[in-house]
């Protein structure tokens, strides 16, 4: 699979923003994730590759759901890497 087929979009809800930043209850400690929508083939190693050529970042874990609007990956990003970075260069906010 190619590089650039594996990301699609990123998905942005109220839930995804709060994944960038964390949450008071964890003392915002829980965030620095940002969620995509992938192509439905790719596996995780795919998107760890793909989004760290892509963004020039590591990623520390990526967990991966299937919904019907297609396969989602949350992404944590390593330490001294921001995620809320990141969705500022992909127009998130």
């Amino acid at each position: 699979m190619k590089q650039s087929d594996v990301l699609i979009k990123p998905y942005v809800t109220e839930k995804s923003l709060n994944l960038m930043n964390g949450t008071p209850i964890q003392k915002f400690k829980d965030g620095n994730k940002i969620e995509f929508l992938v192509n439905r083939d790719a596996d995780k190693a795919d998107i760890k590759t793909a989004f760290e050529e892509y963004f020039e970042v590591k990623v520390e874990k990526v967990w991966t759901r299937i919904q019907k609007d297609g396969k989602h990956a949350i992404i944590k990003l390593a330490e001294g890497y921001s995620a809320e970075d990141v969705g500022t260069r992909v127009g998130v906010f």
